[in-house]
């Protein structure tokens, strides 16, 4: 059975579901989380390591806010360019202000 990064024991006790069938589910369910070592990024494994959606990644990449090129007819992700996005958002973000 494959190793998890969570604490599987601890979300299963909170669902109120034994821990083995929380384990079978979230194998069943296939999620690989990728290639860590890839440097250009499809949207879609961009968007998955972001936590949004394709649509939204898409929104970013033409807007040139998330930088991307193409090599032939497919579009590519550098893997840094979502950390230098993020690192963009942060500095704009006021975190002192009152919500």
């Amino acid at each position: 059975m494959p190793q998890f990064p969570l604490p599987v024991t601890q979300i299963a006790q909170l669902l109120g579901i034994p821990e083995g069938a929380l384990r079978t589910l979230m194998a069943e369910r296939g999620d690989e989380p990728g290639d860590p070592t890839l440097v250009g990024l499809t949207v879609e494994e961009a968007a998955r390591r972001l936590g949004i959606g394709r649509t939204k990644m898409y929104e970013y990449v033409s807007s040139g806010e998330i930088r991307s090129v193409k090599i032939g007819s497919l579009r590519r992700i550098p893997a840094e360019a979502l950390g230098e996005f993020l690192a963009r958002r942060y500095r704009a973000t006021d975190f002192h202000a009152a919500a």
